[in-house]
């Protein structure tokens, strides 16, 4: 090799282990360019204790160090027709039925609006599902923007979303010239009642109005509340003025720290605001972050329904248990992983995977929090002795989860009796029977109605066949009121019900 070619190729060589290195050293120190489309910088939680004075400055402090956090949101959806040909709708429905099917397209879309806060400087920013949701457009206005005509904005499109905690997470798809503020994390579990709130939002399209208040309650739940249907999501209540566009902004404590997602209000004939309003736990929120950065919430299930009453020492003496606690099973999924382990309908779960269980929502939580594919050991109470089944985790899928059960409609010859527990009841004929497919040879009476506000709603249903009370079998309406009418106020009364295709357990305290 001549001595021209070789310093070529050593000199060749000595680039190409230079550019190796500086690749290496770059990965190392992070000096590689930064991903628009990288992973999610998820605030701290600050668990500091909440104390400390609160004077004049306080909330001015909050305001003006956490507004440029907060964004309004403005959304474009198709304009659909709710109501099918001949199902009503009013005078605009018989309008667009006299029209060419083309003519229907002609429909503006909805505009909509509500509010975020930024959680990352790469323009993520949560708000709630239900303000994106079905949207073919989205439009975020930062804090000192004008929320002008449509397309003003800045745009944005949804990473991720979650139905369950009724949360979105979206992504500015058009970066401002200038830095983005970030929100702070506070421990919402260390909310309590009478604790000072503040809430920033865009409500009625008044971007980042401020409003004030204490916490009324924590750990709420309501099947007014729910997000899906059939499951319970435990929400914080503040009287601070919350109104339509402050859904997605943020709840604050006096540090300035989000402590929950504003969601729904409790409001008056014309939807304003009367002091009940609830947000999200924003560490029920945090816990999914993850999830919504890849598009899918991934979370367990065992296939059960848990009832959601607190156990009273009397209680416990009926399930055999040392003290109150642990989770009621009202249903068992037919041939889910709870029915393939052999766990039954009014068995108690104590303990989950090693980790006792003190109340349903424990349950809930630890199953949802659960990899799917995990086989875990489950502790339950059973006619007062202690099993250990194993389950098998499978992955919650909503859309199945949630199936709404047929409701049927049936008249009985007799006039339906009332129990005294909030229901009436009929007899069962043989063609009810056969209709509602009950095994030959049981049951006792149908439910015919629930009584709104009763103890009964929501868990007793109409076409529920009673098949047993508090485990003692009935046959006839006679044998159900009577013994209905032995409980004493105060206690569980355990319904042993045919509801579709298998036995459920209904449980109602007698008022």
């Amino acid at each position: 090799m001549s001595h021209r070619k070789a310093t070529f190729f050593y000199g060749l060589l000595i680039a190409l282990v230079s550019v190796v290195a500086g690749l290496v050293i770059a990965a190392r120190f992070d000096f590689t360019q930064a991903s628009f489309a990288g992973t999610i910088n998820v605030p701290e939680t600050n668990s500091a204790p909440l104390d400390g004075p609160i004077d004049a400055a306080t909330f001015r402090n909050i305001a003006h160090d956490q507004n440029p956090v907060v964004v309004s949101i403005r959304t474009t959806t198709p304009r659909r027709m709710r109501t099918a040909p001949g199902q009503g709708g009013g005078l605009l429905e018989e309008f667009l039925q006299r029209q060419p099917r083309g003519r229907q397209q002609e429909l503006p879309d909805a505009q909509g609006a509500g509010s975020g806060f930024i959680i990352d400087k790469a323009g993520f920013i949560l708000t709630n599902n239900h303000v994106v949701e079905d949207a073919t457009g989205i439009e975020v206005f930062l804090f000192g923007m004008d929320v002008g005509e449509p397309g003003t904005g800045l745009k944005a499109k949804v990473v991720g979303r979650d139905k369950l905690t009724d949360s979105a997470l979206l992504q500015i798809t058009e970066m401002p010239k200038t830095p983005m503020s970030e929100a702070k994390f506070g421990d919402s579990q260390q909310i309590q009642p009478g604790d000072w709130v503040m809430a920033i939002g865009n409500p009625f399209g008044f971007s980042n109005t401020v409003t004030v208040g204490v916490v009324s309650a924590v750990g709420r739940t309501d099947q007014q509340l729910r997000p899906v249907s059939g499951r319970d999501l435990e929400m914080i209540q503040t009287d601070a003025a919350i109104n339509r566009g402050n859904s997605g902004g943020p709840l604050l404590n006096v540090r300035g720290e989000v402590v929950g997602i504003n969601t729904a209000i409790i409001s008056d004939d014309a939807g304003g605001n009367i002091g009940i309003g609830f947000a999200v736990p924003i560490n029920t929120v945090k816990e999914i972050l993850p999830g919504l950065r890849n598009g899918k919430v991934v979370r367990g299930r065992i296939g059960v329904q848990v009832v959601s009453l607190a156990m009273s020492e009397a209680d416990a003496r009926e399930y055999g248990l040392a003290k109150p606690g642990g989770a009621i099973v009202s249903e068992v999924s037919p041939k889910g992983p709870a029915d393939v382990a052999g766990m039954k309908a009014d068995d108690v779960v104590v303990a989950f995977n090693g980790r006792p269980v003190q109340r349903s929502e424990d349950l809930i939580g630890m199953v949802t929090r659960t990899v799917p594919g995990t086989s875990v050991p489950v502790k339950i109470m059973r006619g007062g002795k202690e099993l250990t089944l194993n389950v098998k985790i499978e992955e919650l899928d909503l859309a199945t989860e949630t199936g709404e059960p047929e409701v049927v409609e049936e008249s009985a010859p007799d006039a339906p009796i009332e129990t005294g527990i909030g229901v009436s009841i009929e007899p069962i004929t043989p063609e009810l029977s056969r209709r509602l497919r009950v095994p030959e040879g049981r049951g006792g009476a149908v439910v015919a109605e629930v009584s709104p506000r009763s103890a009964a709603l929501g868990v007793l249903a109409p076409g529920d066949v009673i098949l047993a009370i508090n485990g003692a079998v009935v046959s006839t309406p006679a044998d159900v009121t009577t013994r209905l009418s032995r409980a004493t106020v105060g206690t569980l009364i355990r319904v042993l019900v045919w509801r579709g295709d298998q036995e459920q357990v209904a449980v109602v305290r007698k008022r």
